[in-house]
């Protein structure tokens, strides 16, 4: 990712789906004026996800994703339509393509998922110049699915300007309203951001919720200073009045708590970014299973990247070393990164996610709905961290009617 480039999580996810043979790739290939996916008049031409990042207008930045089709068959194309599924759980958007007026099984059972899913859906009618004099129905039985039905054919290009307003509406309509730090200070105010540069820190950058933190105060009006924790008492003191906000990171949350007086508002970065990803109350209920679990209790540790881990790794070292000496307990851990949630969570007893930065909303959101559906505890590595040092609540107070 350059300098300049969203990142991967920002970006409104935009997943075709449909039954194979449908047109999903020819659309795709048409949407984005490039040759995206391999086209063919063979069923099941796509067998893997594909994913295009670019400007998409009248959108924006997006990532636009093809995906096999749902009536594949046999060994290989069950595992083709387990990766669909993994799109789908991720996308914010979901173009639902068909040749169909009146959706087979297949279609039935591919609409019903993503309803299930609660994922924003268009239905593109593609082929439409297939149809004998150009005529399409007014209606159908598509249109009883509840979702915006444009016709378009991919390989004349009728429709796609108006699939495309469809996909941005869709996208404006459920936008996001939360920002991660702007809305709790003021236009002129400062924000004290302490970050720790030690073994584990990325060498010469900065993570994304740092980055996102940055900007989030400069497009605020705000002033943004940035500190070590050696540095922070330094910072302090040459302020001519207090910060309106001090964000730590939660490995320093326990240092830098002893720094800021109880009047400056202190968080940290992986709590700003659990509220900003919609599941921040949802973690401090889960993060109180910690005080519960007992011997060879099974705990997932999740993360959404899959960066080199070193000797110090937050989620692998230093969480399992600190989740044993709070509870006394002799502990179970699975570890997963990226994409590799597990399926089945009915084995663990309690789930430590990371900030999910590298994640969209969908999928985190997903995650933890997988989690409570399961009836499995879900809280994040800042919340857990919190809770360990009793801490927590100071750390979420700034949060609470901002």
């Amino acid at each position: 990712m350059s300098l300049n480039e969203t990142p991967m999580a920002e970006r409104t996810h935009i997943g075709f789906f449909g039954i194979r043979n449908a047109g999903k790739s020819s659309l795709v290939n048409r949407i984005t004026n490039q040759q995206v996916s391999l086209v063919s008049d063979v069923r099941g031409t796509t067998t893997d996800p594909v994913r295009k990042s670019m400007e998409l207008l009248p959108l924006g930045p997006v990532v636009i994703i093809d995906t096999p089709g749902y009536d594949d068959e046999g060994m290989l194309g069950s595992l083709r339509v387990g990766r669909m599924k993994e799109v789908l759980a991720s996308c914010d958007i979901a173009v639902f393509v068909t040749e169909n007026d009146e959706p087979d099984p297949s279609e039935t059972e591919l609409l019903d998922l993503i309803k299930a899913r609660k994922t924003v859906c268009v239905i593109a009618r593609n082929k439409t110049d297939r149809i004998e004099g150009g005529k399409v129905q007014a209606a159908s039985d598509m249109t009883a699915q509840g979702f915006p039905l444009i016709y378009v054919s991919a390989k004349t290009g009728d429709g796609v300007e108006e699939l495309k307003e469809a996909i941005a509406k869709a996208a404006s309509d459920g936008a996001k309203k939360t920002r991660l730090v702007a809305d709790l200070i003021h236009k002129g105010d400062t924000a004290v951001l302490v970050i720790p540069i030690d073994a584990s820190a990325p060498k010469g950058r900065l993570i994304l919720p740092q980055q996102q933190a940055i900007r989030d105060i400069l497009d605020a009006g705000a002033i943004s200073v940035v500190t070590g924790v050696e540095g922070l008492c330094g910072t302090l003191s040459g302020l001519r009045k207090d910060p309106a906000l001090v964000v730590t990171d939660s490995q320093a949350f326990s240092k830098v708590m002893k720094i800021v007086p109880d009047s400056i508002p202190l968080t940290s970065f992986s709590i700003l970014m659990a509220r900003y990803k919609g599941f921040l109350w949802e973690a401090v209920e889960g993060a109180k299973a910690i005080d519960g679990l007992g011997d060879h209790a099974k705990i997932l540790i999740a993360e959404g990247c899959t960066h080199h881990r070193q000797c110090e790794d937050i989620g692998t070292v230093k969480l399992p070393a600190w989740l044993r000496g709070h509870t006394g307990k002799e502990l179970e851990f699975t570890f997963t990164s990226g994409h590799g949630y597990p399926d089945d969570l009915s084995a663990f007893d309690l789930i430590i996610h990371c900030g999910a930065c590298m994640l969209n909303d969908n999928e985190v959101r997903n995650r933890m709905a997988a989690a409570a559906e399961a009836s499995i505890p879900f809280t994040n590595y800042g919340t857990a961290i919190a809770h360990m040092n009793g801490i927590l609540e100071r750390s979420i107070a700034p949060l609470i009617n901002p």
